[in-house]
């Protein structure tokens, strides 16, 4: 027998983006309800917590305009949810999933429950494949695996947006067996961000096997607690009924984090670290978990949250807590934005921890891993006769140290920084680095294996002695 759905005069308070409706009944958490304004506007909201007959809804459009004499509220005994469908590839839509772009609605195949489930740890499989996204300080030395969590710690005003659009432009599984989707979605974000999204899409066709959620600055903040669950309700749709890999683009998680605290604060919760709630740190795995793969499935989700760290603190509560739950970070650096190197990532702090799964004979090259360990070791002491020569001046090293000194200086300009617009395939950013090693005699090679320098290495020192003996 079908519910009747009951309507509601019993708006009591209205606090930030929450309404109080009491004498509810049969009300559950994570329903849904419509709110009607006296001028007849109808709002969508959701139910944040259930007291007795008492119910807290919080309201996507935002209270504005609520008068709680005159406000109905209609409760439809189901969550939020969103119509699925491999049409909303090359589409763009709001953060909550309706169309931005001007176009109709797509016809859903499925209508799934946006809050979702995290995978069971139990029926994961384990991430081993290599994703190129044709930047070298990615793929060289902090690889991305297929249906890995790699979050990109940023700060403000640095080019984490560019870095953004560029990798989902330029992501591929190397087998070119499975179907390829980006799943991007913007939170938080201002007109002109979202403008540059849209218009780089399009521009480079990126947006053919794409989808954009974009939750903009000036729309409601509860909207943005939303964004990442359609958006990840998409992939999971691509992924394990269409069988695609998806890599999950999500940013700017710090203005995720910002909305939750709001929400947290109107309710007058007990606050945590800096004001975020409590929560926090299991609301944010809710939404991470939902990334990887899955055993008998052959799509994979592959998540890259960004976020902006405030102050470029690292332990602040956001990056502390994503650390915790993702497996390894990209770091973008300040100083070397100022050096203009771009994108600025920092090698160093940086880590993947699942690139040992991702690369080596027949998923990268044989000889990726005893690379990797060299260019590593070569660029921290660089930085470090750096730092000496900065107190020493460069007079007091010895000539191997001002050899790792300009070892460093290269190796940032000709590796790290690449064009934004530039994709090098993996071949060419290992043949990049054994290039670069070149510079170093073979005494100094000491986690390269013999059998790889002779191959890879003999050659660009070689011809490095003989640009630097003419």
């Amino acid at each position: 027998m079908k519910a009747v759905l009951r309507e509601y005069e019993t708006v009591t308070n209205v606090a930030g983006p929450l309404l109080f409706v009491e004498k509810t009944k049969n009300v559950k958490y994570g329903e849904i309800g419509y709110v009607r304004l006296s001028s007849g506007e109808l709002r969508r909201g959701q139910v944040l917590e259930v007291s007795g007959d008492k119910a807290l809804v919080q309201v996507y459009g935002g209270t504005q305009g609520i008068d709680v004499n005159k406000t109905r509220v209609r409760f439809i005994g189901k969550p939020l949810e969103l119509g699925v469908s491999i049409d909303m590839l090359g589409r763009i839509f709001t953060g909550l999933g309706e169309p931005r772009d001007g176009a109709p609605p797509p016809l859903p195949e499925e209508v799934v429950d946006i809050n979702g489930s995290p995978i069971n740890p139990d029926a994961r499989d384990y991430p081993n494949e290599f994703i190129q996204t044709g930047i070298s300080a990615i793929d060289g030395l902090n690889t991305l695996v297929r249906g890995q969590k790699l979050p990109i710690f940023s700060g403000s005003g640095l080019p984490h947006n560019a870095l953004a659009a560029q990798i989902a432009r330029q992501a591929k599984v190397l087998s070119g067996e499975e179907k390829f989707a980006v799943v991007f979605a913007a939170m938080g974000i201002t007109y002109e961000e979202a403008e540059f999204f849209r218009e780089d899409f399009e521009r480079t066709g990126a947006l053919e096997r794409a989808t954009l959620f974009i939750n903009l600055a000036n729309e409601p903040a509860i909207e943005r607690l939303a964004t990442p669950r359609v958006a990840l309700s998409l992939a999971e749709f691509l992924a394990f009924k269409k069988d695609m890999h998806v890599l999950v683009i999500l940013t700017d998680m710090t203005n995720y984090c910002e909305a939750l605290r709001e929400i947290s604060a109107a309710r007058k919760e007990v606050p945590g670290r800096r004001g975020y709630p409590g929560y926090m740190y299991t609301d944010l795995a809710t939404i991470y978990e939902r990334a990887g793969r899955i055993k008998g499935k052959k799509g994979s989700i592959t998540l890259m949250p960004i976020l902006t760290m405030p102050e470029d603190d690292k332990t602040h509560p956001i990056p502390d807590l994503t650390g915790y739950i993702t497996e390894g970070q990209i770091i973008l650096s300040r100083s070397l934005h100022r050096m203009r190197v771009s994108p600025p990532i920092d090698i160093l702090p940086s880590l993947s921890r699942l690139k040992d799964k991702g690369i080596g004979e027949g998923k990268t090259r044989e000889d990726h891993a005893d690379l990797f360990n060299q260019l590593f070791a070569a660029y921290a002491r660089g930085r470090s006769m750096r730092e000496l020569a900065a107190i020493l001046g460069e007079a007091a090293l010895t000539d191997v140290d001002r050899l790792y000194l300009k070892f460093a200086d290269v190796f940032e300009e000709k590796y790290v920084s690449q064009g934004e617009y530039e994709e090098r395939s993996i071949e060419e950013t290992l043949e990049l680095g054994w290039r670069l090693l070149g510079m170093l005699p073979e005494e100094e090679l000491k986690r390269v294996r013999k059998e790889f320098r002779d191959k890879y290495w003999r050659k660009y020192r070689d011809e490095y002695l003989k640009h630097e003996g003419g």
